[in-house]
Formats: C-alpha cells, sequence, structure tokens
C-alpha cells in the first residue's frame, strides 16, 4: 500500500471526523465556492468529499438540487444533522469517489479540499467527466508545495498542470489563480489554487 493510500483511506477519513472536530462541523462554506456559483442558475450539483457540508448545505439552500458524497460516515452523520432542513435537496452518499460512477452528469461538480486514495490531477481528471455539457468544474485544492502537514506530494497541485488537462477544444476556463487566505485560529495562512471551468456544449 503507498503512501496516500495509506494516509487517505476510509479510516483517517472517519478518525479526522471524530466528535473532537466538533468546530469543522460549524464551518462556513468555501469563498471560492460562495464566489463562483452566485452568478450560475441553479441545477444539479455534486460535492466530491463534502466533508461535514457546508458547501452542499449552502448550494441546497440557494436553489441547487444536491448529491453530497464522502468516504467518512462520521463526516455523513455530522452533516446531515446539520442539514435536516433540508433533506428534500440533498441526497447523502457515502462512497469512494475513486471507483464509484455516477449515473448521471451534473450542472456543477465541485470539490473543495477533497484528498483520495489516487493522486490529486487523477481524481480532478476523474470529476471532469461528470460534468454535464454546459456544466461547470470547481476545483479547490492546496497549491504544491503547501500541502497540509504530513500531507504527500500527490494530495497537492499547481495551478498550470490542471489547466492543462483541461483540453481547450472542450473546456472553457472562466477563472484560474493562486490564492493565499487567512482562517481565524489557524496558525499557518492556506495557500490554494482554484480552477473554474465551463464544458463547452457540444456540437451537431
Amino acid at each position: 500500500m503507498n503512501e496516500i493510500q495509506m494516509t487517505f483511506g476510509k479510516d483517517y477519513w472517519n478518525q479526522h471526523w471524530q466528535p473532537t472536530t466538533i468546530a469543522m462541523e460549524r464551518n462556513p462554506p468555501n469563498p471560492y465556492l460562495v464566489n463562483a456559483t452566485t452568478s450560475l442558475t441553479p441545477g444539479t450539483a455534486l460535492d466530491a468529499g463534502c466533508g461535514a457540508g457546508a458547501e452542499a448545505i449552502w448550494l441546497a439552500s440557494h436553489g441547487w438540487q444536491v448529491t453530497a458524497a464522502d468516504i467518512s460516515r462520521a463526516a455523513l452523520d455530522k452533516a446531515i444533522d446539520r442539514a435536516a432542513d433540508l433533506s428534500q435537496q440533498i441526497n447523502w452518499l457515502e462512497a469512494d469517489l475513486t471507483v464509484w460512477t455516477p449515473t448521471t452528469q451534473y450542472d456543477l461538480v465541485t470539490t473543495n479540499y477533497a484528498h483520495p486514495t489516487i493522486p490529486q490531477l487523477a481524481f480532478y481528471n476523474r470529476l471532469s467527466t461528470w460534468v454535464a455539457p454546459g456544466g461547470t468544474l470547481l476545483l479547490v485544492g492546496h497549491q504544491h508545495g503547501h500541502g497540509p502537514g504530513h500531507s504527500p506530494a500527490e494530495a497537492s497541485v499547481s495551478l498550470a498542470d490542471i489547466t492543462a488537462g483541461l483540453d481547450e477544444a472542450q473546456w472553457e476556463i472562466v477563472a484560474a489563480g493562486e490564492h493565499t487566505r487567512t482562517i481565524p485560529g489557524r496558525s499557518a495562512d492556506l495557500r490554494d489554487v482554484v480552477v473554474q471551468a465551463t464544458l463547452k456544449p457540444r456540437t451537431s
């Protein structure tokens, strides 16, 4: 078993979301997601690696029909409790996104700092195939070289690597940048890479 599998498997994430992480389940939605989706017309969305549900809840409360997927049952239990009044807008799904495949495509596919048991770029490429024509892909991750704590290199990415993987014949890149974000109570700033792209409609 390689390092990334050992670090980011189901056991790791279930431990991560144990009751001692109560503060994390109260986090607000990622500001990059809020800014990117405010101008989009609500439709179907997949929140890949939803954690305690902050982004899924925000999307659902703004008119989206959300599938919120995570490998951790502990995370989903927190999210479900937090979103009891949105049960008709959110489908909570326990799934390993490295092997699970949806039966439909989505108007929005987003992931925020999700770390799977495969290299980060391979994960992003997998998610991109789940976007419906005309839909949006929104990727928020850690910049290469600035992964949190002991994260292996496979869990961080460069902006150039992400954008190079989006074929310009198929994708229109709406926004792409590297950002530094300060979170109250956190000793170090987050160094993020954010890419928003639209899948061009198919031509007959």
